[in-house]
């Protein structure tokens, strides 16, 4: 690669959550809604694009705007565009589906490229004409994910919130090669978190409720619901198929995971196989108890793509201290010999092919873990956090760029609310000859940052902060590091409160 990759691997000024990651030709795209710093609510921009060689995931270009919110006639004026996905026509012209977040129909885009001006096409409708959505009996639409494969086209939609006791599952539906109308009607395909007791119990409450409720549609294999429990499905429905296997990919009940479900077929049979990846940790205990968030969280969405020879997982964080302020993250991830597939950690280094050279300068909002004595699950306010300098302008670009062309940006990130006993970790960087590590920090705060290259290990050196003030200052101490790949955690101990722009290395 031309230079390192890093999480989030757009530039910090970024955020584009719900990340769909497709490879057409040498590139590889990624399509997802679009969210700003400090938003007031979830996806308030268009949609734009960015792709990278599939030889060079360092290099990411700018597509621009590919779709606006006003170009559908279902709009009024007050909606914006929720998670998208894209997908390659029989035709060879490639169609991107998306839902907007107050009705509860498809719509339809289409374009010559990848990455293009795509324009308005249709809505997913049944062969009456009825759009999918409005008839009687139908679950609200949700999170389109789309796969072609031959003369069929396979779309997966749906939103299971708590107590919606209407909404069954995830359903699967098979569209002809026009792209819009329903050959197939809708199968429920993986439970909703009401439908994942003991598994006779599960068939029985999902067959009651489908009767109460009118709804239409099979449900397939409730036999085996009862192997979701507490990994039920909520929502950002994805699809591949990697060999003879179809993995659909979802978040969970739970909300900060990623889970998957294969089958041999795409609309049914599917068995539940575990978590990907949870946007916290929860569930990894390699390096600390499963039970323990490393960061604040939310809601997940992601997918899986092959690029080059490796298999990865792309997935979403949380800044800002809210849930409207998210950007996108990556991961390898290993697929077994039988199929299955392991929880994996986040990192910092993520794309990047391995760790991060510890030499230089790096910016603090590539920070995978921030916790604090009392660590939490779920974003929420009062809490360390990363942050930029100004929310983002009206139209969507980065605060203080007046004409964004998607490489003008300034990253003005950092990490504020450091208070005592906040850890910001960072995995992995590649120690070798280092002897010197610094900060760039201010704030009024007093103390020292701990130095230590494991999650719960010993104190290696400690950096003194002293007279600390409101503009960025550097600090440093001589640390000798053991020459080895490992994590960086620094630990602030002290009073008051402060921010970290910066780490470096010498």
């Amino acid at each position: 690669m031309k230079k390192q990759v890093f999480n989030p691997y757009l530039p910090s000024w970024e955020y584009i959550p719900d990340g769909e990651p497709h490879v057409f030709g040498d590139r590889v795209y990624v399509y997802g809604s679009h969210d700003r710093a400090n938003g007031a609510v979830f996806c308030l921009g268009d949609y734009v694009c960015y792709s990278a060689p599939v030889d060079d995931l360092s290099d990411w270009r700018y597509e621009g705007v590919i779709y606006r919110k006003e170009q559908d006639k279902a709009n009024d004026g007050r909606m914006v565009l929720y998670a998208p996905d894209v997908t390659k026509g029989a035709d060879g012209r490639y169609y991107l589906y998306y839902v907007y977040d107050k009705i509860s129909i498809v719509s339809v885009a289409v374009c010559d490229t990848p990455a293009g001006k795509y324009e308005f096409y249709g809505y997913v409708h049944y062969k009456d004409g009825t759009r999918l959505g409005e008839r009687k009996g139908d679950m609200a639409q949700f999170d389109p994910a789309v796969l072609t494969e031959g003369e069929n086209v396979y779309l997966y939609t749906a939103f299971c919130g708590q107590n919606m006791k209407e909404r069954i599952g995830a359903m699967a539906t098979t569209l002809e090669n026009d792209m819009l109308t329903i050959k197939e009607e809708p199968v429920v395909i993986v439970p909703g978190c009401n439908y994942t007791l003991a598994n006779g119990e599960a068939k029985e409450k999902a067959e009651a409720m489908k009767k109460e409720i009118d709804c239409p549609y099979k449900l397939d294999s409730t036999e085996r619901w009862g192997e979701y429990k507490n990994h039920a499905f909520f929502e950002a429905s994805s699809i591949r198929k990697i060999g003879a296997k179809y993995y659909f990919v979802y978040s969970s009940e739970v909300c900060h995971e990623l889970c998957y479900a294969t089958s041999d077929k795409p609309t049914g049979n599917f068995t539940y196989g575990g978590v990907i990846v949870s946007n916290c940790d929860l569930g990894i205990s390699s390096y600390k108890k499963a039970d323990v968030p490393v960061v604040p969280a939310a809601n997940n969405h992601g997918g899986i793509e092959k690029i080059g020879d490796d298999y990865y997982i792309f997935y979403h964080r949380h800044t800002n201290n809210t849930w409207f302020s998210r950007q996108g993250c990556a991961e390898k991830i290993q697929i077994a010999s039988d199929g299955s597939i392991q929880q994996v950690e986040i990192t910092s280094c993520g794309l990047n092919g391995g760790a991060l050279k510890a030499k230089g300068e790096y910016g603090a909002y590539i920070a995978c873990h921030i916790f604090t004595d009392e660590p939490i699950a779920y974003v929420t306010d009062l809490y360390p956090k990363i942050t930029q300098g100004g929310a983002d302008n009206e139209d969507g670009s980065p605060f203080g760029v007046a004409h964004y062309d998607g490489t003008n940006g300034v990253d003005t990130s950092y990490i504020a609310g450091i208070k005592d006993k906040t850890t910001i970790g960072f995995k992995y960087f590649d120690f070798k000859g280092v002897k010197k590590i610094g900060v760039k920090a201010r704030g009024y705060f007093h103390g020292h940052f701990e130095v230590r290259n494991n999650y719960s290990g010993e104190v290696l050196g400690k950096i003194e902060l002293g007279d600390t003030s409101n503009f960025w200052e550097e600090r440093s101490a001589d640390i000798a590091f053991p020459d080895a790949v490992a994590p960086l955690y620094l630990t602030f101990s002290g009073s008051g409160t402060g921010q970290l722009k910066s780490i470096f290395f010498d």
